[in-house]
Formats: C-alpha cells, structure tokens, sequence
C-alpha cells in the first residue's frame, strides 16, 4: 500500500508542502461506472476545498 501520497491542488484542506496529501484516507471514484482507462477519467472525491 503507498505510503506517501501526492497531490498538486494547493487549494486543497489536505495539501501540505511538497505537494504532500495529509489525509487519512483517499476515495477516488471513476467518471464512467466502476472502470477508468486512464487518470484523466478519475475524481479524488477526498478533495475538500481550503476555506480562509
């Protein structure tokens, strides 16, 4: 299992420096049903926006 994820969403709750995600857990879904043929077909759907 990975033990460091990374994510480019700087607006994210979770983002820390170095592109880190500091969320426990992930979910990402498919666009298209149970399946995905590429990355561009996915959501991260842990993505929660940063509030000032």
């Amino acid at each position: 299992m990975a033990q460091e994820i990374l994510c480019e969403v700087n607006n994210c709750t979770f983002w820390d420096n170095g592109n880190k995600c500091t969320a426990e857990k992930i979910y990402v879904v498919s666009q298209k049903g149970q399946q995905a043929n590429n990355s561009e077909e996915t959501d991260c759907k842990t993505f929660t926006p940063e509030t000032h």
